[in-house]
């Protein structure tokens, strides 16, 4: 299977989503493509930027992509298979407006503050633009990806979107050497990372919020400016799963959430607020 590239150059990032930008790569379904990115804010080192296209506009996230997965439909379901995440030797966090501190990520630990503790590298923004035309920023998350910011998402894992526009544009950024959930003063450890991810299609599936599925677990997600809305979108994901492969009656889906679902905090601080629910593959035994 092809393997395609997207270097860390201007050319092939982008600080916005929108569904009329010109895809800089396009694939077949099925077909992997390792990404280069710098870190959320364009830098490859604490004093050195990668210039972005359009500075006007390109204020978010630097994004490689989009990327055109052909014969993609709007209404079907985006699989996203992180095959690979490998953080920078360095990052930082913002503890506050005028504080940040920087880690040393070498040797799979981040170190700073003289505290240690093991990486577990992820993108933050995996995601395709809104349907609607026009600039749309890359903060807030969407029920079609972007700003997720799940740290679950590692290496091994499956993410599940629901398309809003024919040919995906689908487009990942902002690297996260390790984040608690919650993401509670705003960032992460943020780095810039290079990561390999596949890409298919699924026809039958039909989604209206992501889901995703990680090594023992199933999880939904909700996302919406109240943090109580958004559990009750993970709640109603993790139901409908639930019925889909369980073969449950709704009522009885909600019993078994109720007493084996957690809800866990994504993040709090990306306008709208996160929530994913957890279905562990041995909650129940049968």
């Amino acid at each position: 299977m092809a393997l395609h590239e997207l270097p860390c150059e201007p050319w092939a990032l982008h600080g916005h989503f929108s569904r009329d930008l010109e895809p800089v790569l396009s694939i077949d379904p099925g077909e992997t493509v390792r990404i280069s990115v710098p870190n959320h804010a364009w830098q490859l080192e604490p004093d050195e930027h990668v210039e972005a296209r359009n500075p006007e506009i390109d204020t978010g996230h630097a994004l490689a992509g989009p990327i055109e997965v052909r014969d993609a439909k709007a209404g079907q379901t985006l699989v996203v298979r992180i095959e690979e995440v490998r953080p920078s030797h360095w990052g930082l966090t913002h503890g506050g407006e005028d504080h940040s501190v920087y880690w040393d990520l070498r040797a799979g630990i981040g170190r700073a503050l003289d505290r240690e503790l093991d990486l577990k590298p992820f993108l933050g923004v995996m995601g395709m633009p809104p349907p609607e035309p026009g600039v749309h920023s890359t903060i807030p998350p969407r029920r079609w990806g972007g700003n997720i910011d799940c740290k679950e998402l590692v290496a091994g894992t499956t993410l599940y979107l629901p398309i809003p526009v024919d040919g995906a544009l689908f487009s990942a950024g902002d690297g996260h050497a390790a984040q608690g959930d919650g993401e509670v003063s705003g960032t992460a450890i943020e780095t810039p990372a290079q990561a390999r991810l596949t890409l298919d299609v699924d026809e039958d599936l039909r989604l209206e919020w992501p889901m995703a599925r990680v090594p023992g677990a199933w999880l939904t997600f909700g996302m919406n400016r109240s943090l109580g809305q958004a559990a009750r979108i993970a709640v109603d994901g993790m139901v409908k799963l639930m019925r889909r492969e369980l073969g449950l009656k709704r009522a009885d889906a909600l019993v078994l959430a109720s007493v084996g679902v957690d809800l866990r905090v994504t993040q709090i601080v990306n306008v709208q607020q996160g929530v994913h629910a957890v279905l562990r593959d041995d909650a129940f035994r049968v």
